[in-house]
């Protein structure tokens, strides 16, 4: 059996080597080229985007010729089609136009069509990203508290509308000797996420960051690692609409730990 002592700086580097092959797959969030809402299309034709899209019964209807070059589900569309959000992974996307995918979102009643192209420019052009390397500093224990129900606030989003961001509970954990507290999202599976900004956001660090800290234990204990603070995905493409921290979460000390902002 192998005695070999555990290595979070090597964990770090593989998390960082993984993370920056995820954001520059064919399919990442640099391939993101557009959001396009279609409140803002009530005539159905959104521009560079073939077909014609409405919204109908809280569904997309999806009209295609062949000059349109839309397939759906690998075959291709002539006709109509009915179409609800699409949940999966981007590359699994019913709508496709050749190596393009056309992903459904709908968010607060309000459809839109993301068009994500592996020859997006920002995914060839694309410098690689700035991150402070592993520090135990960063590592500490933290505490998850769940509020008795869920609660939403409104905040803005990256793409200047506002929108409900659910909380469901507060991780607290300490640093230098000060406890800090987030108030944070909790996934289906349990997992934890949430958006902060702190001492160097806009100054060193993008201007927010997210914190995935994973499933806390039954008794709310879990690892808080600010090595790992990622980078949003509106960091990579203006087409996403990522939430701004909510009310509380923007941290008075500086965090110049994790991905801070795209390389120079």
């Amino acid at each position: 059996m192998s005695t070999e002592a555990h290595d979070p700086r090597q964990d770090w580097r593989d998390w960082h080597a993984d993370r920056t092959a995820a954001v520059t797959a064919p399919y990442g969030p640099l391939a993101l080229t557009g959001t396009h809402w279609l409140a803002d299309h009530p005539e159905g034709r959104i521009p560079a985007v073939p077909g014609q899209w409405r919204e109908e019964g809280g569904e997309v209807v999806l009209t295609a010729t062949a000059e349109d070059g839309l397939s759906v589900d690998g075959k291709p569309l002539t006709g109509e089609v009915r179409l609800t959000a699409d949940s999966g992974p981007v590359a699994d996307a019913r709508v496709s136009a050749g190596e393009r995918r056309l992903v459904l979102l709908v968010r607060e009643g309000l459809w839109a069509v993301r068009d994500f192209d592996p020859e997006a420019p920002a995914r060839r052009d694309f410098p690689g990203i700035a991150a402070t390397p592993y520090d135990p500093r960063w590592t500490v224990p933290g505490t998850f508290r769940p509020y008795g129900e869920e609660r939403s606030v409104r905040v803005p989003n990256a793409d200047g509308r506002e929108r409900g961001l659910g909380l469901g509970g507060e991780l607290s954990f300490t640093l230098d000797g000060a406890t800090h507290a987030l108030q944070v999202t909790v996934e289906a599976d349990g997992a934890l996420w949430a958006v902060l900004a702190d001492a160097t956001s806009g100054d060193g660090s993008h201007r927010f960051r997210f914190l995935r800290p994973g499933i806390p234990a039954a008794d709310g204990s879990l690892t808080v690692d600010l090595n790992r603070l990622l980078l949003p995905p509106c960091a990579f493409s203006d087409a996403f609409i990522c939430p701004f921290p909510p009310p509380g979460n923007t941290l008075a000390v500086p965090l110049p730990a994790g991905e801070r902002n795209l390389a120079a």
